[in-house]
């Protein structure tokens, strides 16, 4: 797969935030495309196979993972696979648009491997686990057992955040969607970012 454009890759505990500043992304800036992510998790009821994810079957996940079809992939619960086709990757560099990511942090680590010095890995968090609970909880689309899964699984998380290139703390929504946006810029253009000290 040749490389075309650059990846903006975000990352974080569920819950944290950044499928919002992903989408505030995406509605500022048209040379930016959305990488849908393939799972095998239920479709929710506000979800449309396509546009979401593309929902698959773990069979069918597992049977495109030995053709390998995937940039990456993870086995992120028992039979709940999430993973980055390549050929949505070409897609959007056939449109001569950089790609975005929303996804997990191992997944997230795992595409900065693959696409190295042309990506830019954002880890999001918020500023505690606590805010965290509270925003999860605000959703009312857990359990909660999946709830306290995710919990424990977001302080395993916070434990990555040194190998992303660099954290977006989302507390202020408004100044953590313009960092954001700050950042996009910068690597868009330089392929790097540059911090005032």
């Amino acid at each position: 797969m040749q490389q075309q454009g650059k990846a903006f890759i975000f990352s974080a505990p569920s819950g944290s935030g950044k499928t919002t500043i992903v989408r505030s992304l995406l509605e500022h800036n048209p040379d930016l495309s959305f990488s849908i992510s393939a799972c095998t998790r239920h479709q929710r009821p506000n979800e449309v196979n396509g546009r979401d994810y593309y929902f698959m079957s773990p069979d069918e996940f597992r049977q495109r993972i030995d053709k390998q079809d995937f940039v990456e992939w993870e086995e992120v619960y028992h039979d709940k696979y999430y993973g980055t086709l390549k050929s949505e990757i070409q897609r959007i560099w056939s449109q001569g648009k950089h790609v975005i990511f929303d996804v997990d942090v191992q997944g997230g680590i795992n595409l900065k491997k693959h696409f190295g010095r042309n990506a830019l890995a954002i880890f999001v968090k918020v500023p505690s686990l606590e805010k965290l609970e509270e925003r999860l909880r605000a959703r009312k689309t857990e359990t909660e057992e999946s709830l306290q899964q995710r919990l424990y699984k977001a302080g395993q998380e916070l434990s990555y955040e040194k190998d992303f290139d660099v954290t977006l703390v989302n507390d202020d929504l408004q100044q953590t969607l313009q960092q954001a946006q700050s950042f996009y810029r910068q690597f868009a253009r330089q392929g790097k970012l540059e911090f005032s000290t």
